[in-house]
């Protein structure tokens, strides 16, 4: 029997269809072939497209294994899809050898137009809808990287506490997220409810060009792209700054100074300029990125990549960007209080030395030489790769607290009285001032005893025998050179000494003679107190003065235990009030065992030490050279009082260059 008369048999006739049925209007049809002049060959098939769905109609009895995979591969390429054309047992044999379906259809010929009208319509609507729920899949997956990525970010500027390299991060990643080839980032200086305020350039970046930083201000008006942005606290995107000058290219009323362009030969196209607000809703900066790339590994190095590569700033690139940013100017507020509260504390800290040194100014210099010479000491132990100290590693923030404690380490001297810290000789002044005092009484009544028994002989003998008025007798001469010698020797012995050399049983006998005060009462040349001080064998300090000294360890703990360190430098109290102890138990002010010591505190032993011996500031003593110094601590470490592993470093490695001065 015949077939009915729209029935269609070939793709010929399915082409003739599409091209003179109305319902197929709109309907475009093109060779598959790869140039658009090539013929429409049986393999080839045709492109049939409508809206954004496209198929391919290609007669299965003209393709082989190999041509099918071909096709589907052109097709899977252009996210179409592939409709075979034949009769069953054609269509069979196609599928045996491709035998996924979603990529395949099969259309039975014949086939009436009106099925082909409802058939073929169906598979562009699906192709259509397969190309959205791709594009939706896309977009899902680009914003489930996009959002993986602002995590991670915030993480990491969240993360940084220093201001220049948070900076730095701040614009690495939002040029990243932008795909942009330069930025920069401008601070806020001022307050914003004050005039004058100004953007400081802080940093560049330029992946195409070698960054030339040099700090500037510029006023945050109208006058600039970023100070606008600052001023207006709005988002810029410029898509491209060389047509300003075109009708209706420059509504931000901005102005490019093409002469940085001129000079370097990088052309800046499009900008993105951001502001950075902080939780208070102050504008604290503004991010600048310039020149986004189709592809962001390119570099641009001539006009044509400038032409080729540089892209506007889309609405997502701006959106990401304020995103990133807001996160942003909070990270960077925190950082920046972070850094006004670590220089409001090394204020604090080194007011603190101040006050020390003011009220011992023989020591100035002590507090800061001692803290060096200790972070000199943990950087070398810190490269110790064999033996007891190979273990023993110091962080930065393992630094600052060795450091801290050192600046503060005597800070307790603040709880011992003054008089006792400034004390230079044995004798307080106004001590040594009352002896020269009672001596000069003492002469006076030599010479007033004189002149008593010059009067008494006055004519009972030769005038020659009688002293003259305001001459001495023999007596009183050689009593007054007696008395003489006696206060030379009282200012010598008051002279401090770090030997046991001196003759203190002269003291003794001093203080054995006597004399008669105005009210007729036997007193000695000496006090007691005044002897016990005079027979000082070590310093200028007695026993009392000296344990007073001592306590200031104990007040410095207690003044440091005070403070609210937080986790990273909970230990400058124990590190700081143990530095006088020492490893066999004999130090102060707990006379602690070596497991007891800190490490940090062993270190700072040393140290300390070391700058008392080298000092040129002490009253009481000369500097003593280096090489003297390191036998003095090396007898230390024999007499098991410190730590010999730490002094072999402090030794080696010669912490003290630069510190203290050779003599």
């Amino acid at each position: 029997m015949a077939a009915p008369k729209d029935d269609l048999h070939t793709l010929a006739d399915v082409l003739h269809a599409l091209g003179e049925d109305a319902r197929f209007a709109g309907y475009q049809v093109r060779a598959a072939a790869l140039s658009p002049s090539s013929s429409v060959g049986p393999a080839e098939g045709v492109d049939v497209t409508v809206g954004p769905g496209a198929v391919r109609l290609v007669e299965a009895a003209a393709l082989d294994p190999a041509a099918l995979e071909a096709q589907l591969a052109q097709v899977r390429g252009g996210g179409g899809r592939l409709i075979l054309l034949g009769n069953e047992e054609q269509l069979r044999a196609a599928a045996a050898d491709h035998a996924d379906a979603s990529e395949v259809s099969l259309l039975v010929l014949p086939i009436s137009r009106a099925r082909l009208a409802v058939t073929l319509p169906a598979e562009l609507d699906l192709v259509t809808l397969r190309a959205q729920a791709r594009e939706r899949a896309r977009a899902a997956d680009r914003y489930r990287y996009e959002l993986s990525e602002l995590l991670a970010i915030s993480r990491a500027i969240s993360s940084e506490r220093d201001v220049v390299a948070l900076l730095g991060l701040i614009l690495e990643k939002s040029r990243y997220v932008t795909g942009a080839d330069a930025g920069s980032i401008y601070i806020v200086e001022g307050l914003e409810s004050q005039s004058g305020r100004t953007l400081r350039f802080m940093v560049s970046q330029n992946d195409s060009l070698p960054v030339d930083f040099r700090a500037f201000t510029l006023p945050v008006d109208d006058r600039s792209i970023v100070g606008k942005a600052a001023l207006n606290r709005a988002v810029i995107n410029i898509p491209d700054l060389y047509r300003l000058d075109e009708p209706g290219g420059n509504p931000w009323g901005v102005q490019h100074n093409r002469s940085l362009d001129d000079r370097s030969g990088y052309r800046t196209h499009s900008m993105l300029c951001v502001p950075l607000v902080n939780q208070h809703d102050d504008v604290i900066g503004v991010v600048q990125l310039i020149n986004r790339k189709r592809d962001p590994r390119s570099r641009l190095a001539s006009e044509a990549d400038f032409e080729e590569q540089v892209i506007p700033f889309d609405q997502r690139a701006a959106e990401l960007c304020e995103t990133l940013a807001a996160q942003a100017g909070v990270s960077l507020e925190n950082a920046m209080l972070t850094d006004e509260i670590q220089q409001l504390f090394e204020g604090f800290v080194n007011a603190s030395v101040t006050a020390i040194e003011s009220r011992d100014p023989t020591t100035s210099g002590h507090s800061q030489r001692v803290a060096t010479l200790t972070c000199n000491l943990a950087r070398a132990v810190d490269r110790v790769d064999a033996g007891p100290l190979a273990v023993l590693r110091f962080t930065p923030e393992d630094l600052k607290q060795i450091e801290y404690a050192g600046l503060l380490h005597d800070f307790g001297k603040v709880g011992v009285r003054e008089k006792v810290l400034v004390k230079a000789n044995k004798l307080y002044e106004h001590e040594r001032d009352l002896v020269l005092q009672r001596f000069d009484y003492i002469r006076k009544s030599i010479e007033a005893d004189c002149l008593r028994r010059a009067l008494e002989r006055g004519g009972r003998g030769p005038a020659s025998a009688s002293p003259q008025p305001g001459e001495l007798d023999d007596e009183a001469r050689a009593a007054i050179a007696r008395l003489d010698e006696v206060t030379a020797f009282i200012l010598r012995a008051n002279e401090p000494t770090i030997h046991h050399s001196a003759p203190f049983d002269r003291l003794h006998e001093i203080a054995a003679l006597r004399f008669v005060d105005p009210r007729g009462e036997s007193r000695p040349y000496l006090t007691a107190p005044e002897i016990e001080s005079l027979s000082i064998t070590r310093g200028s300090l007695t026993l009392a003065e000296r344990r007073e000294i001592e306590s200031h360890v104990l007040h410095t703990f207690n003044f440091l235990a005070t403070i609210p360190w937080g986790r990273k430098l909970n230990r400058i109290p124990q590190i700081a009030g143990t530095h006088h102890e020492r490893l066999d138990g004999t130090g102060y002010p707990w006379g602690l065992g070596a497991a007891e010591i800190p490490v940090e505190a062993r270190m700072m032993q040393l140290a300390d030490i070391f700058d008392a011996l080298t000092a040129s500031d002490r009253p009481y003593k000369r500097a003593v050279p280096i090489d003297a110094a390191l036998g003095i601590l090396e007898s230390e470490v024999k007499a098991g009082k410190c730590d010999g592993a730490l002094f072999g470093v402090f030794a080696e490695a010669q912490v003290w260059d630069g510190v203290i001065r050779r003599p």
